[in-house]
C-alpha cells in the first residue's frame, strides 16, 4: 500500500509527517519555506472547504429554505473542489486576498458550467447563490486574517520561539536563511550557518552569519538552545550528512533535510510511504489521484459546453474549408500524446497538402501550401476547434503542452534537453507556452527550447486556477496574436 503526504507551498524540507516533502522547483534549485506547525496545516486543509459549505447552508437557511437534496449535492461538490484548503496564514494580506478571490472564482466557474450543462440552476434560489458567492471569500479571508493574527500573538511568547540553525552556507542555505528571517513574526529565529568552507567559497550573503564549523553543531545547539536544524549540504556529502544526523540524535532538535537538486528537472516531487519505506518522487505527472479526476472532469464539462456553443462556427468553417480547395474537411495528423504514445489529432484542413509521414515541414509566413481561407482559420485558431472532440475522447486536454507532429518529436528530442518531459500529461489545445509568446512556428532551436521550458514550468505549477488563466489569455490572444500562420 502506498500513501502520500504533500505540503501546501513550494519546497518544504524533508520531514515525513503533516508537513511532508515537496520538490517543485521552477529554477531547478529547490526553493524553501519554513515548515508550518501541523495545527495550522491541518486547520487550513479543513477551513476553506468547511467555510464554503457553512456559508452555503447559512445563507440557505437565512432565506427560509429547507435542506434538500440539491443543496446537499452542491455541498459535496464544493467540498471536493475546495479540499484541501491552502495554508495562507504565512502570506501577506494582499497575496492572501488575491489567492482567495482567484481560487473562489475558479470554483464558481466550474460550478456554473456544471449548472448550465445539467440545467440544475432551477433547483436553487438565485439570491441564495449570489449571497453565497459573495460571503464565502469574505469569510475565508477573515479566517486567514484571524489565524495569522493568532499565530503572531502566539509567537510572542518565549516558549513559542524556535531558534534555527542552518548547516551549510551555499546558495540553498542562503535561501533557507532568508525565509527563516522573513518568518520571524511567526516564531522562527535564525541563529546562523555552520560551514567548513572558507567564507569566500560560500554565498556572499552568508558571510556575516557563519557562527562556526559543522563540528561545532552540538556545542552551538546547546549554547543557543536550538530547536530546529536545517541541513542544506549537497547530496554528494552523504557520509558527512549521515554522521551529522547520528550526532544530532543525541539532542532534542527537529532535523530537516533540504536536498540540493540543482540541475535536476523536478516535477511534482513529493514523499511517499511505500509499506514503511520512504520514497521521494522527482518526476511525476501532476494529474494523479484527485488532481487527475478534477482535470478530467473540468475537461469534459468545458469541452461539452464549448462544443454546443460553437456548433454554428464549426459548420461555417467546415463549409469554408470544403469550398476553399479539394480535399477532406478535417485533417487527421499523427502526434505524440501522454507517455509519448501516438494519437490522431483533428484539425480543420488549412493546406492543399496533408503531410503526415516521416518528414513534416512547419508552416511559414506566406507558405504557398496554405489556402487563403486556411490562413484565416490558422491566424484565428479556428482550425484547432475540432480538437475539443479529441478532449472528449480522452486523447487531449483543453490546457496542456501543444502536441507536435511525430516527425518533429523525433527531431527535437535529440536537440532539446528534457524535451520528452512534456509528454507526462495529455497534450492541450492551448498551453502555458502559447500564451507566453511561443505560438506558431518554431523556426529556431531557441524558440523550441523556450516552448519546452514553459511546458515544464506548467507541469511543476499546475492548478485549476492556472488552467483558467491560460484559457482566458487564449481567448484574448485569439483576436490579437499575429504569430500563427
Amino acid at each position: 500500500m502506498t500513501s502520500e503526504v504533500q505540503v501546501q507551498g513550494l519546497g518544504s524540507p524533508v520531514r515525513y509527517g503533516p508537513e511532508g516533502l515537496n520538490l517543485h522547483s521552477p529554477a531547478n534549485v529547490l526553493p524553501f519555506s519554513a515548515p508550518p506547525p501541523s495545527v495550522p496545516v491541518f486547520a487550513a486543509a479543513l477551513l476553506e472547504p468547511l467555510l464554503a459549505v457553512a456559508a452555503l447552508l447559512g445563507v440557505h437557511f437565512a432565506h427560509g429554505q429547507v435542506l434538500d437534496r440539491a443543496v446537499m449535492l452542491l455541498s459535496i461538490m464544493v467540498m471536493l473542489l475546495v479540499f484541501p484548503g491552502t495554508n495562507r496564514f504565512y502570506e501577506t494580506r494582499l497575496n492572501a486576498l488575491v489567492d482567495i478571490v482567484v481560487a473562489w472564482a475558479t470554483v464558481l466557474t466550474i460550478l456554473t458550467l456544471c449548472g448550465f450543462a445539467t440545467k440544475s440552476f432551477r433547483f436553487f434560489d438565485s439570491s441564495v447563490l449570489v449571497w453565497w458567492a459573495v460571503i464565502t471569500p469574505i469569510a475565508q479571508y477573515a479566517a486567514v486574517l484571524i489565524g495569522g493574527t493568532v499565530m503572531r500573538r502566539h509567537a510572542r511568547h518565549p516558549d513559542a520561539r524556535r531558534a534555527a540553525l542552518v548547516i551549510g552556507a551555499g546558495t540553498l542555505g542562503a535561501k533557507v536563511a532568508h525565509i527563516l528571517q522573513g518568518r520571524r513574526a511567526f516564531g522562527h529565529d535564525f541563529i546562523g550557518h555552520l560551514e567548513d568552507r572558507d567564507a569566500t567559497r560560500c554565498a556572499p550573503e552568508t558571510a556575516e552569519h557563519i557562527v562556526g564549523r559543522i563540528s561545532d553543531a552540538l556545542d552551538c545547539i546547546e549554547r543557543h538552545q536550538i530547536k530546529d536544524v536545517y541541513i542544506t549540504l549537497p547530496l554528494s556529502a552523504q557520509p558527512r550528512i549521515e554522521k551529522l544526523i547520528a550526532d544530532l540524535h543525541d539532542t532534542a532538535v527537529s532535523i530537516y533535510f533540504v536536498p540540493d537538486v540543482a540541475g535536476v528537472n523536478v516535477i511534482q516531487g513529493r514523499m511517499r510511504n511505500m509499506d514503511g519505506v520512504p520514497v521521494v518522487s522527482l518526476l511525476e505527472s501532476p494529474f494523479v489521484g484527485i488532481n487527475g479526476l478534477a482535470k478530467r472532469a473540468s475537461d469534459i464539462v468545458l469541452a461539452s459546453v464549448i462544443l454546443v456553443l460553437i456548433t454554428p462556427i464549426l459548420l461555417a468553417v467546415a463549409i469554408g474549408v470544403k469550398r476553399s480547395s479539394p480535399g477532406p474537411i478535417v485533417f487527421k495528423q499523427r502526434r505524440n500524446g501522454v507517455d509519448g504514445k501516438e494519437i490522431l489529432v483533428y484539425k480543420f484542413r488549412s493546406m492543399r497538402v496533408m503531410e503526415n509521414g516521416g518528414k513534416v515541414t512547419q508552416a511559414t509566413k506566406g507558405d504557398p501550401r496554405v489556402t487563403p481561407f486556411g490562413a484565416f482559420i490558422r491566424r484565428t485558431s479556428l482550425d484547432e476547434l475540432p480538437q475539443f472532440i479529441n478532449v472528449l475522447q480522452g486523447r487531449m486536454s483543453i490546457v496542456g503542452p501543444r502536441p507536435h507532429a511525430v516527425a518533429h518529436n523525433e527531431q527535437y528530442r535529440e536537440l532539446v534537453q528534457a524535451y520528452m518531459l512534456r509528454h507526462k500529461v495529455k497534450p492541450g489545445i492551448t498551453g502555458w507556452a502559447q500564451v507566453n509568446g511561443y505560438r506558431g512556428e518554431t523556426d529556431t532551436l531557441d524558440k523550441m527550447i523556450g516552448r519546452v521550458q514553459y511546458d515544464i514550468d506548467y507541469l511543476r505549477n499546475w492548478s485549476l486556477t492556472m488552467d483558467m488563466r491560460i484559457i482566458a489569455k487564449t481567448v484574448k490572444l485569439t483576436f490579437w496574436d499575429k504569430n500563427a500562420y
